[in-house]
């Protein structure tokens, strides 16, 4: 049975709690310290619905708020949500194949052990979370649709969420709310070598106040087995603390480089990649992965920058979709060729549908290519959602190098002769850039001095 504490002693704890950094202090502080479960709940239509269990622990020096109760003069979106999602690394491929609406948390039980041997109950009984405490959420419990809120109302970077929250108490169908996937990209025979995850995330309000957010994912691998009313999946091995889904990737391929990228006033993105080699031993596959952890203000384009000859082919955008009535649309990201970069964006900016599609948090993107150059460092651009300062992150990345070009070679042959003069005149009289052999911009006679000299150079 919930123990109520007064209103006055409560909401003095809650003013208390939120303004603990300002006090330099550690403050509360919410992680996954283990992923339990899951639960399969059927299938329907070709998807399967599945949900994840979550226990938490206060690893902090605070109690952390727990608060769902209302009539009692306190706030009453004061608890920790709970997100899931699930993953799976395919031939180099790191994907986000389904996600879940928010489990709205309602009463911490405060154990002792899990993530510490020192819990210390909180005074508040079942409205907080003591330190060194955990507290169990079933992977049945957290697959109980009425108890299941959307991400759409949810700041991430604050942890602000309004009460009551939409869609409190409403079921569904055997897929609503729930962890949602598709059968072919679970089933074996589809996907040889296959390894899956599965992540729980928290997001809290005095987590946040007490810049504690950036821990609060983790993951756990899983297994598929045999098809009995939809795939059967099973975790395998331990839980990975503090360490959201993207960081499976690199745990699993070395090759994978990670960079956190931070956005001021905001919350964090991670973005992966790896450059390999093709089997044609020509050509390089450009991988990137883009997992917003917890940036209210999404991400709506992504840029890398292409050097001068390139070629790409094989371009790619990977995401995953929203559901059970999430107003975010589902259109895929469309890409673009610059002639100096390969850009992705969301089919609208925020000015014109704020419910575009964007990268927004607890959601995994993915970018791809083959290039015919080998990989430089490069700076690619992250273009923010919403408007703020600033509208763009840079992230130092690997991308693909200029291609050698040959000026001289005007007819493209591979051999400097006699035959690239009639070309270059070919080009100069109908103002190809191919006449343009000194890079100024402007085709001139000075152009055939520098194809001179670019011939007499050689290739």
């Amino acid at each position: 049975m919930r123990t109520h504490i007064g209103s006055s002693v409560l909401g003095a704890a809650a003013m208390l709690l939120l303004s603990g950094a300002a006090a330099g202090q550690i403050g509360p502080d919410v992680i996954a310290g283990d992923i339990t479960g899951p639960s399969l709940w059927g299938t329907l239509n070709g998807m399967s619905a599945y949900s994840i269990g979550t226990s938490s622990c206060n690893v902090g020096d605070e109690d952390l708020l727990w608060d769902d109760e209302t009539g009692d003069g306190t706030p009453a979106n004061l608890h920790p949500l709970m997100s899931q999602n699930m993953f799976r690394l395919k031939n180099g491929r790191f994907e986000q194949i389904g996600q879940s609406w928010l489990k709205h948390a309602f009463f911490a039980l405060n154990f002792n052990g899990l993530c510490s041997n020192s819990c210390v109950p909180s005074s508040l009984g079942g409205s907080a979370l003591g330190p060194g405490c955990w507290d169990p959420y079933s992977s049945s419990l957290n697959g109980s649709q009425g108890g299941l809120g959307p991400k759409f109302e949810v700041n991430p970077a604050t942890g602000a969420y309004p009460w009551p929250y939409t869609g409190d108490g409403q079921t569904g169908n055997v897929l609503y709310k729930r962890i949602q996937v598709l059968n072919s990209d679970l089933d074996p025979a589809l996907n040889p070598g296959a390894l899956y995850f599965g992540e729980g995330q928290y997001v809290t309000p005095d987590d946040a106040a007490a810049g504690n957010q950036n821990n609060n994912a983790t993951y756990r691998q899983m297994s598929v087995g045999s098809f009995s009313g939809g795939w059967q999946v099973n975790f395998t091995g331990s839980t990975q603390r503090g360490k959201p889904g993207i960081q499976a990737w690199q745990d699993n391929d070395p090759a994978v480089t990670m960079v956190a990228v931070d956005v001021p006033g905001d919350g964090r993105f991670w973005v992966a990649y790896k450059v390999s080699l093709n089997n044609d031993g020509v050509t390089y596959h450009y991988e990137y992965a883009i997992q917003n952890l917890n940036s209210d203000r999404a991400a709506g384009g992504f840029s890398i920058p292409v050097g001068n000859g390139v070629t790409l082919t094989n371009v790619g955008f990977h995401d995953v979709d929203y559901h059970s009535g999430e107003p975010f649309d589902n259109t895929d990201w469309s890409s673009t060729e610059t002639g100096t970069s390969i850009d992705w964006n969301s089919p609208n900016p925020f000015a014109v549908d704020p419910f575009s599609n964007a990268l927004r948090w607890g959601t995994l993107y993915n970018f791809r290519f083959d290039a015919d150059t080998p990989p430089e460092a490069v700076t690619a651009t992250l273009d923010l959602f919403k408007p703020g300062t600033p509208s763009t992150m840079s992230i130092p990345v690997m991308g693909p190098s200029a291609a050698f070009v040959c000026l001289a070679d005007v007819n493209g042959d591979g051999m400097l002769d006699s035959s690239d003069f009639t070309s270059w005149i070919k080009a100069f009289n109908t103002n190809d850039p191919a006449a343009d052999q000194n890079g100024d911009g402007q085709i001139t006679p000075a152009d055939f001095n520098a194809w001179v000299v670019n011939f007499n150079a050689g290739c």
